[in-house]
């Protein structure tokens, strides 16, 4: 049986890594796919340039055009990222009736629909294990291994350089700007970090995950999105004494109304293993109905992590290549003719707990003045605590207060009155939390 040729469309960190796995493994993915698979033809930017992967037989080109028309290439695999090119040439390979393999999240999360769409008119497969959670399998899990079960909520740490910048407050008492410099010196962080720490990256990875785990279109223009930028190191403390850790959270509810879609810092008591994924590393939470919580762990990124999903997709695409179109797994996990366009939730109408934090002056009666407004709009507390005044003013103490859950608008709408109080000063800091439970 003739072997499948792959072309790659970028020989970067992530497509060298697919090259050496594809060839140190070669004869296991051959055993394990049926067919052997071999790499024939890669665009790359520059045809100089030196490469940490074998290039023995391997065409190059500087068009990705080039192998998106190439008749003798049946999967094109994707790994150039962005929205523009990327986007014309897997929809000139699907036109060619190539399979499409990408790791490309913000491709997924903002063309998905009309390229799921164009893929199956033409009887082909666009795989994207790679596009969330670098070699975590997270989406095949909640795609394949949970398809028993009606998904009731994830929540993730799905951005590696978030989570590492977290963890470097929490363990070093360092403040943001501090470990978001270093982050950038190790090659965890972009020059222009924006994507990383404002959570649009998360918040790409969060529609694809909402829309497999509950049979709705992509729809990442009405995710919630806050970054951790304005998280400072004293919360952080504040938070840990208090028995939860701040965590960079993509959350996706099931909810009576609706679905929840928002990516937002988050305190999570410090006994749920989600709350303890440190540095780099990568976690997606899911409570399903018939089988309970399960917990994906592992690397969110680097070379070869994602390269096993990259290859385990382009092994999943060559074993179905000769299955019934109308057959396969499909994209989204549900079948086209079933995906329903639940409403998506404003933020104002979800509901969660929350960390609060206000300066205020230190005399009789403030905490009385902040707690009965809080009554006032139905919001419970669970617990509060007064500290020290640390790097303020040393007539100004800083009262904690925990709630039990409530709708956000009434918080606002507290926030809003506490704020307008002669003796609170400044705005108050808000933080969710989840206590992640059924």
């Amino acid at each position: 049986m003739n072997p499948i040729r792959v072309g790659i469309l970028g020989l970067g960190t992530v497509g060298c890594g697919t090259v050496n796995v594809l060839a140190r493994n070669k004869e296991e993915i051959s055993r394990r796919a049926g067919r052997k698979i071999e790499i024939c033809e890669a665009a790359v930017r520059d045809l100089t340039a030196k490469r940490d992967c074998p290039l023995d037989n391997i065409k190059l080109d500087s068009d990705p055009m080039q192998v998106a028309n190439s008749p003798g290439v049946h999967i094109v695999v994707e790994l150039i990222g962005g929205t523009t090119l990327a986007y014309e040439a897997v929809k000139q390979a699907i036109k060619n009736h190539k399979h499409v393999v990408t790791a490309n999240k913000a491709l997924i999360a903002l063309h998905g629909n009309e390229l799921f769409k164009l893929a199956q008119d033409n009887g082909v497969i666009i795989a994207f294990e790679a596009a969330v959670g670098g070699g975590i399998p997270i989406i095949k899990s909640l795609r394949e291994g949970l398809s028993a079960n009606r998904i009731q909520w994830l929540a993730g740490i799905i951005n590696g350089t978030a989570n590492f910048i977290l963890t470097e407050m929490k363990d070093k008492g360092r403040d943001f700007a501090d470990v978001l410099a270093e982050a950038q010196e190790l090659g965890y962080a972009e020059a222009d970090p924006t994507f990383d720490v404002e959570g649009i990256d998360a918040a790409h990875k969060l529609t694809i995950l909402a829309s497999i785990a509950f049979g709705i279109p992509l729809q990442f223009s009405k995710v919630a999105t806050e970054g951790i930028s304005t998280i400072e190191k004293l919360d952080v403390e504040y938070a840990a004494e208090l028995g939860y850790n701040i965590k960079h959270l993509g959350i996706a509810r099931r909810a009576a109304d609706g679905i929840e879609l928002r990516v937002h810092p988050t305190l999570i008591p410090d006994t749920r293993l989600i709350a303890n994924v440190n540095g780099v590393m990568n976690a997606v939470l899911v409570m399903a109905d018939a089988v309970g919580p399960t917990l994906y762990y592992g690397a969110g990124a680097g070379s070869e992590a994602t390269a096993s999903a990259v290859v385990a997709d382009v092994v999943d695409v060559v074993r179905t290549m000769t299955a019934d179109p109308d057959n396969r797994v499909p994209h989204l996990a549900f079948q086209p003719d079933s995906i329903v366009d639940l409403p998506i939730l404003d933020m104002d109408d979800i509901e969660t707990s929350y960390y609060l934090r206000a300066s205020v002056v230190d005399k009789p009666g403030v905490l009385a003045h902040i707690t009965s407004i809080l009554a006032e709009h139905n919001i419970s507390i669970e617990a509060f605590t007064q500290k020290d005044s640390r790097q303020m003013d040393q007539d100004d103490v800083q009262v904690v207060i925990l709630t039990h859950k409530t709708r956000e608008q009434n918080l606002n709408k507290s926030v809003d009155k506490i704020e307008e109080l002669t003796e609170v000063n400044g705005k108050l800091v808000k933080i969710r939390m989840e206590h992640l439970k059924r």
